[in-house]
């Protein structure tokens, strides 16, 4: 069975969000802090072979990026990747391979995670991390923590998502002052 992996980028006060959209003010907050060796811990913690879980927006986003994008570890990962769209407009969908999740979020990803194939990394599509926390469908979170508070903007939870815990696997601290961390997802908390 495939394991589906959430990776994103975030402040210390749980932000997520790191695009222009939606008139958000502090677009690329993470790039006074990106470096070589960054990178080469993410591509590391992403892993070599991997298919792409993707929300609608960052799929859009990204479309109008990534295939343009110069080669290189990062971005030939990411073309590469097949990317499971969660989307109501499949027909639109151009930077492939791209297979579209379904109508349903949950039996769609279940149904993804089943197959035979790599594992899935989810990236941004903030609409979706608490709803596969919250279901069950998430095995693993990599949070690389900037040293920022945005104090606004899309978080990684969202309000009113579920008490859960979660086992660390591993950190990294970078000399930029980014933390990598990489959780499993354990079991809801108990009052």
């Amino acid at each position: 069975m495939r394991k589906l992996k959430l990776m994103e980028h975030i402040s210390l006060d749980g932000v997520i969000q790191s695009t222009g959209e939606d008139g958000f003010p502090y677009a690329d907050w993470t790039a006074p802090y990106r470096t070589p060796a960054g990178l080469a811990e993410v591509l590391v913690a992403q892993g070599d072979r991997f298919d792409l879980l993707l929300g609608r927006r960052t799929y859009d986003l990204w479309s109008g990026y990534w295939p343009q994008a110069p080669a290189g570890p990062m971005a030939d990962a990411l073309n590469a990747a097949t990317k499971h769209v969660v989307t109501h407009r499949p027909e639109s969908l151009r930077w492939g391979p791209f297979v579209p999740v379904g109508p349903d979020l949950a039996e769609g990803v279940g149904r993804i995670k089943a197959q035979a194939g790599p594992d899935l990394v989810l990236w941004g599509s903030a609409t979706l991390t608490s709803t596969l926390v919250a279901q069950g469908l998430a095995d693993e979170v990599v949070l690389i923590v900037y040293p920022v508070v945005v104090g606004n903007g899309k978080r990684f939870f969202a309000e009113g998502s579920p008490a859960r815990s979660f086992e660390l696997l591993g950190s990294r601290a970078m000399p930029s002052g980014i933390v990598l961390n990489a959780y499993k997802v354990a079991a809801a908390l108990k009052r």
